[in-house]
């Protein structure tokens, strides 16, 4: 069965940045770290590398697929084996069809120059377009007949479209690997309010969590004082931090009393609500400070602590748009 061949670890990385310059200021000077982040991530268990086609921003769409390819292929060490790229794949509009996603998954592995090891539908048409969605669920359930994938996989679907895809699939004998979402402390949103997790433990299905840091403000390395990232990110840091103090406290004061950083609680946090978290790293001091994440968990109390904080905020991470019930 083709599903033994995927093993995840407790952690990936999510590239997202790479290639990205609106949001994430990418240079193609910075090929060199990113390739040496990937190896420091290999070389640590840190196996799993989440990416999307339309990953890249202008002439440079793609671009985090062709460079993890490229890093992929020149890594050289322990865990090499165990490397799993996931890829998602966009649901743009001029995609309906089920080989339309047959052509895009084939167009990733050219990017990539090997097999994907994990194809997942980019994020449902539900709320929009219901009708666009049947080919392209299609068309994803072909790639793993196929052979063409390890696993299958969806992204920003709740818990009523999962089931309904479970089924349709399930008719199909192909199984759901994983389901992404954003989850973190400042975004529980799918999985607390709507259940999401139960309904994927019942199915078998692992949940990786995207944004365990939103986007960077979990960190403590922005505060209202100090300088906020710029474009985007600044406009909605500005918005969040005044209503997240509390919460910000209370993940400084597990950090200092566990002599860990606050991005390593708030990933570990998220390793014990069963998730599977994929902070992103630009730089190897970024990939080091997550990997720091492994290895030791929170405690009860701890949890606790910071599930209560987490309620009590009064502005939470603004959900994607695509995300569905």
């Amino acid at each position: 069965m083709h599903i033994n061949e995927l093993s995840l670890p407790s952690m990936g990385c999510g590239t997202w940045a790479w290639g990205n310059k609106l949001l994430w200021g990418y240079k193609e000077s910075m090929d060199d770290q990113l390739q040496a982040v990937f190896n420091l991530c290999v070389s640590n268990g840190v196996t799993l590398f989440d990416t999307g086609d339309s990953y890249g921003t202008g002439r440079l769409n793609g671009r985090s697929e062709l460079l993890l390819g490229r890093f992929s292929r020149e890594y050289q060490g322990v865990n090499q084996e165990n490397i799993c790229i996931a890829t998602k794949l966009a649901a743009y509009p001029w995609r309906w069809t089920r080989q339309s996603m047959v052509k895009a998954c084939h167009a990733s592995a050219k990017r990539l120059r090997s097999k994907v090891d994990l194809v997942q539908m980019h994020w449902s048409t539900a709320n929009y377009a219901p009708w666009q969605e049947v080919g392209l669920l299609d068309g994803l359930a072909d790639l793993y007949e196929q052979g063409q994938v390890k696993g299958v996989g969806l992204s920003n679907y709740g818990p009523q479209q999962l089931q309904r895809v479970h089924q349709k699939f399930a008719a199909r004998g192909v199984p759901i690997k994983t389901l992404q979402v954003q989850y973190s402390l400042l975004s529980t949103y799918p999985v607390t309010q709507l259940g999401l997790k139960d309904v994927c433990d019942q199915l078998g299905i692992k949940l990786i969590a995207y944004s365990p840091l939103a986007l960077g403000i979990l960190t403590g390395k922005y505060s209202e004082k100090h300088t906020f990232p710029k474009g985007i990110r600044g406009l909605l840091f500005r918005q969040l931090l005044p209503g997240v103090r509390s919460l910000l406290a209370c993940l400084q004061d597990v950090a200092e009393s566990r002599n860990k950083t606050m991005s390593q609680v708030a990933i570990n946090w998220c390793i014990c609500k069963g998730t599977i978290p994929i902070p992103g790293a630009k730089s190897v001091q970024q990939a080091q400070e997550n990997i720091g994440a492994l290895g030791w968990q929170l405690d009860s109390n701890e949890i606790a602590a910071l599930d209560q904080a987490a309620a009590s905020t009064d502005k939470v991470m603004v959900q994607n748009i695509f995300q569905t019930k």
